[in-house]
């Protein structure tokens, strides 16, 4: 509210339940938005924030107690509980909002909200607003302008608190185990959705519920789709398996990603190019310091990658003219990292006036490098083909330099390949 300009007020509005099929409803997950400034767990609720305002600054419209709903549905906080247990100044029932919004919105210069985003309630929001014109001779005044909410609110976000680092913390290192648990209980014969299995049941057993996004358990070729979550393929000796999984502590998410070999023993050329891979996440980690800008980590991890898949012939010509021409980009098509936070691909600006942002105390953010050799590119070997491969770790920066909140999961060829021998998984 201090960021508000004078005589406003912003709104913001509750996820809508999602239906998974006929009436039946996916878990609910608050917006992140509304979530990070209240707390408040429940659809169909409304945030207004009114600085300066005599009876309370921060409003929560939200559903009743309702005692046979709840009976079917669930406890529900109530306008009591949203003073109570979230720490709303007023609350009143979802139902009254068309008779008391309007009002609140009536004389305003300023209205931050993120059109666009519920166009439901951008449609309610219109008609209270033309309700005010329409008795604008009876001397009512409409709003002054609206102002995307997101600039402000986004911003915030993106500096982590001690309170949410310490939740990002414990999301990495549950996330990290998840990781330890599937290599070590990998083997040839294996289905991918078991592995997935062994992830997401290490993330719920230590309370984080639900993965922070659709776990990716690609083994093989199936290692060289990005986004590939079919995860439904038997795992073969000699294949490598690459695992992007991380679980959501407190609305908080992780992001990993480890690749390793299904039988525990790295090939020369799963090697060969792993160890290109590593090297430059490393060099990508390096670069996220304080004041150097948000473009070098991925600027780094192209150096390295181009120049190792020269050195390993996949890529031929001078250096220079192979980055400035992106001949790499067949192999390495995605960028180094993303913000990374109460969504794990996070909010936040990457660039300020058409400029790269520099890195700050607080910003958390991936480093993700990877190779992929699809397994029909005819202008390489065939014992390239098929390997995929990408290593993510989660980092903090910090005053001191980068503090990556996943380095358990051990990403060293040598000390996965000890970890995997021991075939013991660790209970949580």
């Amino acid at each position: 509210m201090e960021l508000m300009a004078d005589n406003s007020i912003a709104i913001l509005t509750a996820a809508p339940e999602q239906t998974r099929n006929r009436d039946i409803h996916y878990p609910y997950r608050q917006d992140s938005d509304l979530f990070y400034l209240t707390g408040f767990p429940e659809p169909e609720a409304v945030l207004v924030l009114v600085p300066g305002r005599e009876h309370g600054e921060c409003l929560i419209f939200c559903r009743d107690r309702n005692i046979e709903r709840e009976i079917w549905d669930g406890y529900r906080a109530g306008p009591e509980g949203a003073c109570e247990k979230y720490g709303a100044d007023d609350a009143f029932p979802i139902d009254d909002i068309d008779e008391i919004l309007p009002g609140l919105l009536e004389g305003r210069d300023r209205v931050y909200y993120a059109m666009g985003k519920d166009l439901t309630f951008d449609r309610h929001l219109m008609d209270w607003v033309n309700t005010i014109r329409g008795r604008a001779r009876a001397g009512a005044t409409p709003p002054g302008e609206f102002v995307d909410l997101d600039h402000l609110l986004h911003e915030l976000r993106l500096f982590k608190s001690a309170a949410e680092l310490k939740i990002m913390r414990e999301a990495g290192k549950i996330s990290t185990r998840a990781h330890c648990r599937a290599m070590q209980i990998c083997k040839p014969g294996m289905y991918e959705y078991q592995l997935q299995a062994e992830i997401e049941h290490e993330f719920a057993m230590a309370g984080a519920r639900f993965p922070a996004y659709g776990s990716i358990v690609g083994s093989g070729e199936n290692g060289c789709i990005l986004h590939y979550v079919e995860n439904s393929a038997k795992l073969k000796d000699g294949d490598l398996v690459l695992i992007d999984a991380g679980c959501e502590l407190q609305h908080y998410a992780a992001d990993i990603t480890r690749t390793f070999p299904v039988n525990g023993k790295y090939s020369a050329e799963q090697k060969a190019i792993y160890d290109v891979v590593l090297e430059a996440q490393l060099a990508g980690i390096k670069a996220c310091a304080k004041d150097n800008h948000w473009d070098e980590p991925h600027q780094v991890t192209v150096q390295v990658i181009t120049e190792g898949l020269r050195e390993l012939g996949l890529l031929d010509g001078e250096l220079n003219e192979l980055i400035e021409t992106k001949a790499y980009r067949y192999f390495y098509m995605h960028r180094a990292g993303h913000w990374l936070g109460m969504d794990v691909h996070d909010v936040g600006d990457y660039k300020i006036d058409d400029e790269w942002r520099l890195l700050e105390k607080g910003m958390v953010m991936t480093v993700e490098p990877g190779i992929y050799i699809s397994p029909d590119n005819k202008d390489v070997h065939k014992r390239w083909r098929g390997i995929g491969i990408r290593i993510e770790d989660d980092v903090l920066v910090t005053a001191k330099g980068p503090e990556v909140l996943t380095s358990d999961a051990p990403k060293a060829t040598a000390d996965i390949e000890a970890l995997m021998s021991e075939n013991t998984p660790k209970n949580s």
